[in-house]
């Protein structure tokens, strides 16, 4: 059940704020430097990464283009369905871009795995994926990003557009939701 502060269903912090924004810069400057001389186009598949997202290209000093997916595995649960659903698909044709992905979290696989595949077939220069978060026990899918913000344990996490049900996106930094909130 939730409570009336966010605050009191986190039961532990595992990036603060200020650890978020040396992370983002890192990448940044890493995408930056490696993307040089190339036509960047960074995907933001929504909703999780549309804070990371709006960071990142910020930390980012080269020319970039940006678009936006709504990709879900998801619904209202806690475990990917396996399912991939494309609610929102690109508007740029991507011939001819280096394409990344900017993922909030990149989990089980499945539902990026499935969209690299889709992706490609419209014969785009490259494609990679840049996540803010990793989770490499839970990898069910063949699949490993290019960019890893931080590697994250097997826990709920929530907070910097990670969510539980669309609740705990605005948190600004990341935790572990307490059991008790979504165990029912």
């Amino acid at each position: 059940m939730l409570t009336e502060n966010m605050k009191d269903d986190v039961k532990e912090v595992l990036l603060s704020e200020e650890e978020i924004k040396e992370i983002v810069d890192g990448l940044g400057k890493q995408i930056s430097e490696d993307y040089k001389g190339k036509n960047l186009v960074l995907v933001s598949v929504l909703k999780g990464s549309v804070v990371f997202m709006a960071d990142l290209m910020r930390a980012i000093s080269i020319p970039c283009s940006i678009d936006f997916m709504v990709v879900s595995s998801y619904g209202s649960g806690t475990e990917s369905s396996g399912i991939v659903k494309i609610i929102k698909d690109l508007d740029m044709d991507l011939r001819g871009v280096d394409l990344l992905i900017v993922e909030d979290i990149l989990d089980t696989g499945r539902t990026l795995s499935s969209l690299i595949n889709i992706l490609k077939m419209r014969n785009p220069n490259s494609v990679k994926i840049c996540t803010f978060l990793d989770k490499p026990e839970r990898r069910i899918a063949d699949i490993s990003a290019e960019y890893v913000g931080a590697c994250v344990p097997d826990e709920f996490v929530i907070g910097y557009g990670l969510d539980y049900d669309e609740t705990y996106r605005n948190l600004p930094y990341v935790g572990i939701l307490k059991p008790e909130v979504y165990s029912k």
